[in-house]
């Protein structure tokens, strides 16, 4: 591994400098959202977080450090690696957890500018834009509807793909969903569904994308969390901000809007500590994000599918993430195994049950299929590390990730009539059925 020093000499010239210059302040910026409850700088000027480093041999080191509030974010043989604040990384010193090394966000992150070759990336004016465009430029395909606001009145915006119903017509078809940038920072999870709806429209002539269009019902709400994405890009610096920007009773900003679902909310992995990263909320939704998307899907009972797209890490996860005991029903378990084990082959991600990395509860995906029975995913993209590229891997990849997605999409499409059929090798994307080699695109 890496030393620290070493590590900090490669991200001065590493691709971790490499974002868009849609983020760094030059170009036209939304108009101020009504209610903003705290400026860039004000957050900033307070943020004491440290990356950390804990040695971790085992799952049980690991689960100690995020039961202390740490957003652990990289796991590497023997160390789990994150965010902390200084209480969280008190807490971790007192459970006995021994800390290899500690570097400021100020220090490692603060000075990045946001380089002029980085132009895809999309903010939240720009996202609005491109899908209004997608919906102008298929009508007979493609609705945008609004699931909700964001904390900041901000709408959520939401891509409908099927033939036969518009906008919020009830469908009988099978649904699926794919969500994006529940987690501010990870701006490569907006990109992947808003380009893969933008796929679906540009290919909706080819017959087996044209065949899953007249018989599915297809969502993409590619950013979940926009007042969170707007402040990590403001001022032309990341913030590597996480959270939403709800205003806690401390003082501190923002709620883990990927904690705050039901399904074992307050559980392990969730911090109850308003400033830590994973900060679970005051209770069980109360933040308008994960309340918009719950109404979202409570509305749609012919959803079976649900994939959550994340970074980074480059797996394929799986409930239950609150707990490391394994769907009880046979059925459904093989066929979660056997989708991410088929989705591994396309992209080369690693499969597993959530809970193998350390149990976090109040997740989407935990929810998605406890309370609702619905097949949920969570995608962790490109790159592999923090050392690769972390949350701002740069522009550079974005066509290579979506290259990779697009079979595992259309897959889940068409499994979401009956994802059961993943037992025995169905699925007409199915990799073992592909004669095309691992994550390449229909063309």
């Amino acid at each position: 591994m890496k030393t620290l020093a070493a590590a900090l000499v490669l991200f001065a010239g590493s691709a971790l400098a490499l974002p868009d210059p849609r983020f760094d302040g030059k170009a036209e910026k939304p108009a101020p959202v009504a209610g903003a409850k705290a400026s860039a700088a004000a957050i900033s000027e307070a943020d004491s977080r440290v990356w950390v480093e804990i040695e971790a041999p085992g799952r049980t080191e690991r689960q100690a450090a995020v039961d202390a509030g740490i957003s652990v974010e990289e796991i590497k043989p023997g160390v789990a690696a994150g965010f902390a604040t200084p209480k969280a990384l008190a807490r971790a010193k007192a459970a006995g957890l021994k800390v290899r090394a500690t570097v400021s966000l100020r220090q490692r992150f603060g000075a990045l500018d946001f380089p002029e070759k980085d132009a895809l990336y999309h903010n939240y004016k720009e996202l609005e834009a491109d899908m209004r465009s997608l919906a102008a430029r298929a009508p007979d395909l493609v609705s945008m509807i609004s699931i909700g606001k964001s904390t900041l009145g901000r709408d959520l915006w939401a891509v409908r793909l099927t033939r036969g119903a518009k906008g919020t017509q009830p469908s009988k078809k099978p649904g699926i969903v794919f969500l994006g940038t529940h987690h501010a920072r990870e701006h490569l999870s907006t990109e992947v569904p808003l380009l893969l709806a933008k796929h679906l429209v540009d290919n909706s002539a080819d017959p087996e994308i044209a065949r899953l269009l007249e018989t599915r019902d297809v969502y993409f709400i590619p950013m979940v969390n926009p007042d969170g994405v707007e402040y990590d890009i403001e001022g032309g610096k990341y913030h590597m901000h996480r959270k939403n920007m709800a205003k806690n009773g401390d003082g501190s900003t923002g709620v883990d809007l990927n904690r705050n679902y039901a399904w074992g909310w307050g559980g392990g992995g969730a911090s109850p500590d308003p400033g830590d990263d994973t900060y679970r909320g005051p209770s069980a939704f109360s933040e308008p994000e994960s309340k918009a998307v719950k109404a979202f899907v409570e509305a749609r009972p012919n959803l079976k599918v649900l994939l959550s797209y994340h970074t980074f890490s480059e797996l394929i996860l799986y409930p239950w993430g609150g707990s490391n005991d394994q769907i009880p029903d046979a059925k459904p378990r093989a066929a979660f195994q056997a989708m991410a084990g088929e989705m591994a082959k396309m992209t080369g991600y690693t499969p597993e049950q959530s809970s193998d990395l350390y149990i976090a509860t109040g997740d989407t995906c935990d929810w998605a299929w406890g309370a609702k029975g619905i097949y949920a995913f969570t995608f962790e993209l490109t790159p592999k590390s923090m050392w690769d590229g972390g949350f701002y891997p740069g522009a550079g990849v974005v066509a290579r990730v979506l290259q990779a997605n697009i079979r595992p999409a259309l897959y889940l499409i068409d499994l979401a009539d009956d994802p059961l059929r993943s037992v025995n090798g169905g699925g007409a994307f199915a990799a073992s059925a592909a004669a095309k080699s691992s994550g390449e695109a229909l063309k």
